[in-house]
């Protein structure tokens, strides 16, 4: 199966600013926890608390990842694993309707080029089936979902919702911090997002980089969210990138990076970035309020 995380998941560093009002602040103190998030590694910290004084944070943050991984997840059993294999999902999750619902406009808004319906196709890019009999199986058109129920019109289709899940919970955790009375963040969870500023008053710095690791662009954020999609992070075989058009074709961009107010929205939008020319992507975002292109190649 494939997993949730198809970049780096999960790392959170608070600001001491980032402390609740009228809370005692230890500026030498940093509380860490460490963990499995949805599949991966993670390491959240939060500097300027004690333990005990965080272990309520990372309570919420824990159980929340959880939860949403019954949701989302792809490699353990979930909502999507269980409509994958159905074909049909009885009382959908209000989270898995948003997430649809805003993958049905990403979809509309880059003419089709975003398709969560891939998933039968890059299984079998990735040696797990027949190509050509799983091209077939995509298309959005077909994704029929209402607060009843999630169905397929074609069996054997299958959904992925690597291209703006991992957003959608970089979200949920923003506001998961915000209740925590957090106001100063940044957090990287694949998808970068920053509330606040920095201790100092100044907006938070993001680098851009290439899987390689090479900085193509720096941005400075205030509560925005920063997502790259890079096709070559993930190789399914040879040297075919996991980012790829509906029809099997290979993607565009080499590397796509959009800032916007929310995270789930910038990951999807960077996804999408990569498989279309630069002038049909650029019409694409602006479709979307406040949301821009960082960084394209």
């Amino acid at each position: 199966m494939t997993r949730l995380n198809r970049r780096r998941f999960l790392t959170i560093a608070a600001a001491s600013a980032a402390v609740p009002a009228g809370m005692a602040m230890a500026a030498t103190e940093t509380a860490t926890w460490s963990g499995i998030a949805l599949g991966a590694p993670a390491q959240m910290k939060i500097a300027g608390m004690s333990a005990s004084e965080a272990a309520p944070i990372f309570a919420a943050v824990e159980a929340e990842l959880s939860r949403l991984e019954g949701i989302f997840s792809l490699y353990r059993e979930s909502a999507l694993t269980t409509l994958n294999r159905d074909g049909v999902l009885a009382a959908p999750a209000p989270e898995l309707l948003e997430v649809l619902s805003l993958s049905d406009a990403i979809h509309k808004a880059s003419g089709g080029a975003f398709d969560p319906s891939v998933q039968p196709l890059w299984l079998a890019k990735g040696g797990k089936g027949d190509v050509s009999s799983a091209q077939g199986l995509v298309g959005w058109q077909n994704v029929q979902f209402d607060t009843t129920a999630v169905k397929f019109d074609t069996d054997g289709m299958a959904l992925t919702l690597n291209g703006i899940a991992q957003g959608y919970v970089t979200d949920r955790v923003v506001a998961l911090m915000q209740d925590a009375g957090l106001t100063n963040v940044l957090m990287d969870m694949g998808e970068v997002a920053a509330l606040g500023t920095k201790a100092d008053g100044a907006g938070w710095k993001a680098g851009v980089s290439t899987p390689e690791g090479d900085i193509v662009a720096r941005v400075t954020l205030t509560d925005r969210a920063l997502a790259t999609s890079a096709p070559s992070a993930t190789v399914l075989s040879g040297t075919e990138g996991h980012i790829f058009l509906p029809n099997g074709a290979a993607s565009v961009q080499a590397l796509a990076s959009v800032s916007a107010p929310k995270a789930a929205v910038a990951d999807a939008l960077s996804t999408a970035l990569c498989l279309m020319d630069e002038t049909a992507g650029r019409a694409m975002v602006e479709q979307f309020a406040e949301a821009r292109i960082e960084a394209l190649a």
